[in-house]
């Protein structure tokens, strides 16, 4: 490491709160007790949560993740996942006779009921989120005909509605909490009468770790985000530390992804994790960091975090004579 010296004091911040949120907690939780109560396979559609460590190790105690419905063999348990399913996909499980325990997360069902009201309402709703992911095309699902969606602000431009005085936002709940304003007051320029949500969608969890990773940024040459390439809320704790001025932000699954040259002249380091990484894999940074020089660990803490969500209802029955129930019918 060039310009560093035995003595150059070297040093981790750790934030606080990092790792997982009460929804991912949730929803894993969810599927060890399907396999401890119904034994495997239990099927998942989709990743359970956007992690991969979190997906292999599930793997390895029999669930078996799905892209699709008709993957599950009828008279299977199916469980959907933290991000939420569209109305279509309970339908496609009924038809096909299957038991289902939804995960999805309680604050994304917020989101949903939030969009069948207004929809009920006939208001144009304008759902601020990124095109394909998992939780978009779930809330979609809720109000096809009345939703459009608005993917950043420069997609403000190709917005149109029908009744400027009915016209509402709804957002993803994972996005990066500065973008989504920014987002929201290019549309109240172009829609004076733009009504907001009740309450806000973005995430609780969210907002509290990119608030931290601005923290860390404030001191850190170099942040570090544990988080998957496919997780929505990592990749924006990446992009908030960099406009908050880190000089450099990285996004790693494993210890073993960091590259030695990101450490050359760093003499400290911001560590940070998505709301769907277990803290194994921070401590495995941790560690990494250790053998490196950078013992000193520091804990920054910019909230305090008591949220939890019960578990499904559904893995309070007996979802496999239900399953056979189904499927003799």
């Amino acid at each position: 490491m060039e310009g560093m010296t035995a003595t150059t004091a070297r040093r981790v911040l750790l934030a606080a709160p990092r790792g997982y949120c009460a929804g991912v907690d949730r929803a894993v939780i969810a599927v060890e007790k399907a396999l401890e109560q119904y034994g495997a396979p239990v099927y998942v559609r989709h990743e359970i949560v956007h992690n991969k460590y979190v997906v292999q190790t599930l793997e390895k105690k029999g669930a078996i993740f799905v892209e699709r419905t008709d993957e599950v063999p009828e008279g299977s348990i199916v469980m959907f996942s933290a991000h939420g399913v569209a109305p279509t996909v309970h339908a496609e499980a009924a038809e096909r006779r299957l038991a289902t325990i939804d995960a999805t997360c309680p604050l994304v069902t917020k989101v949903h009921k939030e969009a069948v009201r207004y929809a009920a309402d006939d208001y144009d709703i304008l759902l601020i989120g990124h095109e394909g992911h998992e939780e978009v095309i779930g809330t979609s699902g809720e109000a096809p005909d009345h939703i459009t969606l608005v993917d950043g602000p420069e997609d403000v431009a190709n917005v149109s509605v029908r009744d400027e005085s009915k016209v509402v936002w709804l957002s993803q709940t994972t996005l990066s909490v500065d973008e989504t304003m920014e987002t929201v007051d290019a549309l109240k320029s172009k829609f004076p009468n733009l009504l907001s949500p009740p309450s806000d969608d973005i995430c609780y969890a969210t907002q509290n770790r990119q608030i931290a990773v601005k923290k860390l940024a404030e001191d850190a040459e170099l942040v570090i985000v544990v988080g998957s390439k496919n997780s929505s809320n990592s990749i924006r704790m990446v992009e908030v530390a960099l406009d908050a001025g880190a000089p450099a932000a990285h996004l790693v699954d494993f210890a073993s992804e960091i590259d030695e040259a990101w450490l050359e002249g760093v003499t400290t380091v911001g560590l940070t994790s998505g709301a769907s990484v277990p803290d194994v894999l921070v401590d495995g940074v941790i560690e990494w960091l250790a053998e490196r020089g950078y013992g000193d660990v520091e804990t920054v803490k910019t909230a305090d975090e008591s949220i939890t969500f019960s578990l499904p209802k559904e893995l309070r029955r007996d979802l496999r004579a239900e399953a056979a129930e189904l499927s003799a019918k």
